[in-house]
């Protein structure tokens, strides 16, 4: 397993700085995860860092009484995590260096689809796993399996997930998944990538086989990991759906997710630059 060729988690140190940052090789962008300190030397800091290392994007998860001074540094707000920081919102604030990175292809034909979902009235009754189907917490056992089953839903992705040695990382580092069964087969799966300095989880890697779209399974694995994330305390939920996706998009809705801004050009999945929707969810509510 070789993530380094996908990503190098750092740290940025000067003596009116610090922020821990990600170098996103796969998806050529920087993102700041954390900081404190001089937000103008934190921003050359990035520039420099941009330079060298020929990215087209920077995002950073920004305290949201911040985003006054990030507007006058020629970043622009994208999306906003509700409750993000221990119950203090950000906002996700980013820099483009390419006009083409900058370029949503999409916009309007994504717009129809929020427009869609929005009009779409809530579900009735909630789904139930059908007969022959189990769901429950995966295991490390579970990782080559869980790697299968990513490598048959997604041809690029940018994690390399259809490594179970990988899987098996994050499962250490502690990031949860739920699994439904099908006949002894893992056939959906879906995690919660907890952030336990801030108490926040991404609903993530979320994948099911084609022949068993149509039973709703991601909306019960989505409710699984609900109540795994509150009865560990976690109260802020999140998840980035492609924006092109109707599907992912419904689930997120029907779930009483808040749909909170659209991140452009943010992953490379399948054969191009995804823009991407934050949905956002207070747990504590439930």
């Amino acid at each position: 397993m070789q993530t380094d060729t996908y990503y190098k988690n750092t740290t940025i140190k000067q003596h009116d700085i610090t922020a821990s940052i990600c170098l996103d090789f796969f998806n050529e962008r920087l993102r700041v995860d954390d900081y404190r300190g001089n937000i103008q030397s934190m921003v050359k800091a990035i520039h420099d860092l941009i330079q060298q290392q020929n990215f087209s994007k920077v995002i950073i998860k920004a305290r949201a009484e911040h985003l006054p001074e990030l507007l006058s540094l020629g970043f622009l707000p994208e999306a906003w995590f509700s409750r993000y920081f221990n119950g203090s919102n950000c906002v996700a604030m980013c820099k483009y260096y390419s006009n083409e990175r900058k370029r949503s292809d999409f916009w309007v034909e994504q717009d129809r689809i929020m427009d869609q979902i929005h009009s779409t009235p809530p579900a009735k009754q909630e789904t139930v796993l059908p007969e022959s189907y189990s769901v429950r917490l995966a295991v490390p056992e579970d990782c080559t399996r869980l790697a299968g089953l990513y490598s048959k839903v997604f041809e690029v992705y940018p994690t390399p997930m259809n490594d179970s040695d990988y899987i098996e990382k994050t499962m250490e580092n502690g990031t949860v998944y739920y699994v439904i069964e099908h006949q002894g087969e893992v056939v959906s799966a879906a995690s919660a990538d907890i952030n336990q300095t801030y108490h926040n989880a991404e609903l993530t890697d979320c994948a099911t086989l084609l022949e068993h779209r149509k039973f709703g399974l991601m909306k019960i694995l989505i409710d699984q990991l609900e109540q795994e994330l509150k009865s560990r305390h976690i109260y802020c939920a999140y998840s980035i759906a492609r924006s092109l996706s109707f599907g992912m998009n419904a689930v997120f809705s029907q779930r009483g997710y808040l749909y909170q801004g659209r991140l452009i050009k943010n992953c490379l999945i399948f054969d191009k630059y995804e823009d991407m929707n934050l949905w956002v969810k207070d747990l504590s509510s439930l």
